[in-house]
């Protein structure tokens, strides 16, 4: 089951939830006002190792182990 993010459309709370595929949030409460019908945010994600090329598209290598960009510098 995949994770989605979820937002309240009366008080903007942030709710991750572990749902059905396709889940709109019609059938969750918020936690916070205890509305329900919270709205399925646009989640981004990652997928290494697919499409050939590398995670962050700021270079050309194919691999982030030599980029400077991975936080370690």
């Amino acid at each position: 089951m995949p994770i989605y993010e979820f937002e309240c459309p009366k008080c903007s709370m942030n709710v991750t939830k572990l749902c059905r595929v396709g889940a709109d949030g019609g059938e969750i409460e918020c936690p916070r006002c205890r509305v329900f019908g919270l709205k399925r945010k646009l989640s981004r994600f990652a997928s290494p190792g697919t499409g050939g090329g590398n995670a962050c598209g700021t270079c050309s290598a194919t691999s982030c182990g030599s980029c400077r960009n991975t936080g370690d510098v």
